[in-house]
């Protein structure tokens, strides 16, 4: 057998793991560890399905962020009642992992300021995003602001979960 032929499909099948791995960290972190907000219109839900999000897109990149992001978070819409989100939800949070992933690899600079740079944009994304997926939703251009805080206060936390332990993760992951 071609040496040249196994390394790729190990790396494939590597690759294929971890991505799996992080879609379902995704998923339990976002449909076990949640609180929704009691406040106006939708409310919005706080979860940390966002901490492996940022793990996935800091330590594997952004192929890996998008995937984790979008099918975890998207897989929880589906099967939590939430079903009519699970396309937004794919689209918005896969958005997130992939810029998020693509400011870590791609910008230069001490990776805490990056890394959190890359939080802020994905930040920026859910609000804008969410927001629209509401008014789409419920016909309303009021009642998403509701929804606002939770969506800041889960990425924020994720953040500084995530942010001072990615580079250490990276560092752990790569010396094996």
């Amino acid at each position: 057998m071609d040496s040249t032929f196994a390394t790729r499909e190990a790396s494939k099948t590597k690759t294929l793991v971890i991505n799996a791995l992080f879609i379902a960290f995704t998923l339990a972190a976002t449909m076990f560890i949640n609180l929704r907000l009691p406040i106006m219109g939708n409310g919005g839900l706080i979860h940390l399905g966002n901490v492996p999000l940022f793990i996935a897109a800091f330590v594997y990149g952004r192929k890996t962020g998008a995937i984790a992001g979008a099918f975890g978070m998207g897989l929880f819409d589906l099967i939590s009642g939430w079903t009519a989100w699970a396309p937004f939800t794919f689209i918005i949070v896969g958005t997130m992992g992939y810029l998020a992933g693509l400011i870590s690899e791609k910008v230069p600079g001490k990776k805490m300021l990056v890394n959190t740079l890359a939080v802020a944009v994905a930040l920026v994304i859910k609000i804008v995003g969410y927001y629209f997926a509401e008014v789409i939703l419920y016909g309303n251009w009021i009642q998403p602001f509701g929804s606002i805080p939770g969506n800041v206060l889960q990425v924020v936390f994720a953040g500084i979960i995530v942010v001072p332990l990615a580079g250490r993760l990276k560092k752990m992951i790569g010396q094996r």
